[in-house]
């Protein structure tokens, strides 16, 4: 078997696996009764820790690729950044679902428009209102076009320059969810610390690549008039 199909065969389905075995044992524990006394605020924990660490797992792609010289690494930046994109999908949704429609008052039943139209009011004024949740939402829209044009056919239609500028956003998405993190939990923040040291550190390596890159670039011949 080639290296190739080895990836795509082997090694693709392994981290794949890897990737929804989180989401399984969320599962698992909550039809077992392995949760806490408030499950949904574990889920919402669980799913938004997740979603740093695949944004980690995304922005340490190249650095692993530059340092260890195996250009495969690149292969699996995509499943990552989707993953992380799948999970924030899943942390938002169950704030949603826990926070803001639990909330909700049901005068015409839970199935109408003025639900919608509540709960919508309600997610707004909630994002508009408390700074660590503006900030997570952010975060998350910042992933969505960033999950959407994912594909090859849409690094086509964008071109490599262009496609390359708009998925810089990872960056900022990772340091707002770090912040959200770390507004949230308030009291101890050892573990926020640790991912603000992750983040910083993986961005740290693409600003001295940068400089050494520019370092390096030929000077410029001067044109005389």
């Amino acid at each position: 078997m080639t290296g190739d199909r080895t990836i795509r065969r082997v090694l693709k389905p392994v981290v794949f696996a890897a990737g929804v075995s989180p989401f399984g044992w969320l599962l698992w524990a909550g039809l077992t009764g392995q949760l806490s006394a408030n499950p949904l605020e574990d889920i919402t924990n669980e799913t938004g820790i997740w979603t740093l660490r695949f944004l980690c797992i995304t922005l340490a792609i190249t650095p692993l690729r530059r340092l260890t010289g195996w250009n495969a690494f690149i292969r699996f930046r995509r499943m990552a950044g989707l993953f992380a994109f799948s999970y924030g999908t899943l942390h938002f949704l169950t704030y949603v679902i826990a926070d803001r429609f639990a909330g909700l008052d049901f005068p015409d039943g839970i199935v109408s428009w003025t639900t919608v139209r509540n709960l919508v009011a309600s997610v707004g004024e909630d994002i508009y209102e408390r700074p660590f949740i503006t900030v997570g939402f952010t975060a998350f829209m910042l992933m969505g076009p960033l999950a959407v044009t994912s594909t090859a056919g849409m690094i086509r239609r964008l071109g490599g320059r262009r496609w390359q500028t708009l998925h810089r956003l990872v960056y900022v998405s990772a340091c707002a969810g770090v912040v959200h993190y770390w507004w949230k939990v308030k009291a101890d923040t050892t573990d926020p610390r640790f991912y603000a040291l992750v983040v910083g550190v993986l961005l740290l390596f693409r600003f001295v690549r940068f400089r050494l890159k520019a370092s390096r670039a030929p000077a410029r011949a001067t044109v005389r008039p």
